[in-house]
Formats: structure tokens, sequence, C-alpha cells
């Protein structure tokens, strides 16, 4: 049974994507009793959607990397049921993105695929078996107020402040303390698309806060079977518990040994760290 959704779209402020993004969205309203919730709309008479809200799931789809209609469900703190980013999308399929928008076979083509591989996929991926080590024993050290912890054994990390505990064949992903405390309050994650393929060092989704947004790297290459959606309703888990609780993603391995020639042990890590931590202004 096909579920129905709130639907809501990007701007369209970039016009080859925001053009394509509709495009989805109403090749999506073709095959269900979809809601469509407009962006500006919303802004100017929030009470228009709250019925619709309350009885569907939503789905966001964003057109490019600005993630604006994202950054709308922040704000307004919505469930966030399901993602689509078009201009990934479009680059995975080879698709090119120009100035213009102009119907061909394949944008057609791109359209019909995109919208029926969301009515296919599933919506959280394999159930996660995942079990971290309890208790987690951590070293630490501190600057200020603040205390900085690097986990004592068991984790990898890659020069970009992410981290991969490994277990059975799957690596569990996210962000180190040191980032989620430069980031200070989190407010939002955005996840990669459970069945991608990731090579080592690809771009695996982003942290935003209201100060900035941190790309979270992958430390390991495979493909995406999970992703922790209890995030999505309360992403300061990240702040609270960066190494545990607040993990991001799992991932299924394809050539950890090759990769564990480019990941940094946690002892190594921690002296990292204490530099970095030094170097800053607190």
């Amino acid at each position: 049974m096909k579920k129905d959704f709130c639907v809501l779209p990007c701007n369209g402020l970039d016009k080859f994507v925001g053009s394509l993004t509709r495009e989805v969205a109403l090749k999506l309203l073709e095959n269900g009793d979809h809601e469509m919730i407009c962006p500006v709309l919303y802004h100017a008479a929030e009470k228009r959607y709250r019925k619709a809200l309350a009885e569907k799931p939503l789905l966001v789809i964003d057109g490019c990397n600005t993630k604006c209609a994202s950054k709308l469900a922040a704000e307004k703190n919505l469930k966030v049921s399901e993602r689509i980013n078009v201009s990934e999308s479009a680059r995975e399929r080879g698709l090119p993105l120009t100035d213009y928008l102009e119907m061909d076979e394949s944008i057609e083509d791109f359209v019909n695929a995109l919208a029926e591989g969301f009515e296919s996929k599933p919506d959280e991926g394999e159930a996660s078996v995942f079990e971290m080590p309890n208790p987690i024993r951590y070293r630490s050290f501190s600057k200020g107020k603040f205390i900085f912890k690097v986990p004592e054994s068991d984790y990898y990390f890659n020069e970009n402040d992410c981290w991969a505990f490994v277990k059975n064949g799957i690596a569990r992903v996210g962000v180190t303390d040191f980032v989620q405390q430069n980031l200070s309050d989190i407010l939002f994650i955005d996840f990669p698309e459970v069945g991608r393929e990731l090579a080592q060092f690809d771009d695996v989704g982003s942290v935003e806060s209201g100060k900035s947004i941190f790309e979270l790297v992958s430390p390991v290459s495979g493909v995406v079977t999970a992703i922790n959606t209890a995030l999505e309703e309360a992403p300061e888990l990240v702040n609270e518990s960066p190494y545990e609780a607040g993990w991001i993603a799992e991932i299924r391995l394809e050539q950890w040994e090759e990769d564990t020639e480019m990941l940094i042990r946690d002892e190594a890590y921690y002296e990292i760290m204490k530099r970095k931590v030094e170097e800053i202004e607190i």
C-alpha cells in the first residue's frame, strides 16, 4: 500500500534545478493523493497546512545543496519522513545541470525514474541490530570550561573529524566531540540515502547548527544500510552523545582493510584533537 505525503519542494531559485524539482513534485502528485505545500505560502499562512501535516508524513524535495526546503522544515520543527535531493540525483545519473530546463526525453526519463524510485524504495533501510560497547571509556582534554572527549579504543577517525566503529562488517559513523562543540546547538541532520554506494572520503551528509554547516566525510567505503532516524526529531543527540546515541549512518563495508590505511586510531586522533583545541579561541 502506497503512502500519501505532504510534499514540500524547494523555492526553485535555481532556474534549472528549481524547475526540475517542480517537475518531480508534480510527477509524484500524479501517483497518489499527496498534498503540495508551497514554501512561500507556508511562511505566510502556516495554519492552511496544519491538518494535512497532522495526517500525512512529510516528504521534502531539495533542488540543490542550499537545501531551502529542508531548512524550512527544520525552522518550523516539522518531522521529515523522506527526502529527495534532485541535483545530487541528477549528477549520480549523469544528467547535465544547465542554465534552463528544456523538457526532452532524457529529462522525462529522469523525472519518471526519480518519482518511481521514491515510490518503491524502503523508508529507513535495514533494521539496525548494531550494538555499541557498553560502557565506553574516554580520554578527555579540557580548555576553559569545555571538555573534549575521544573514545579510548575500537574507534577509527579520519582527518575530517569523523569516526567509524566497526562490527560484523558494518561501520557506524558520526562526527566527533570536537565537531559538535564547535557547531554548538545542532538543529538539523542531512542524511545519506539508504542504498547509496560510497567511496572512502565521499560526502555522506551534513550536520547543521545556527553557526555553520559541517559536511560529514565518510571514513569508509561501502553501501549505506541504515540512518539514525532518532536524530530527525532529536538532532541534539549529536551534541549530547556524539560517539553513541548521536551516530548518523551505518555502512556495509566493502574494502575495510584498504580503508584502514587512511584512518587514524583513537590514541593518535586524541593528540590531533588536542592540537586543534589549543589553536582555537574559546
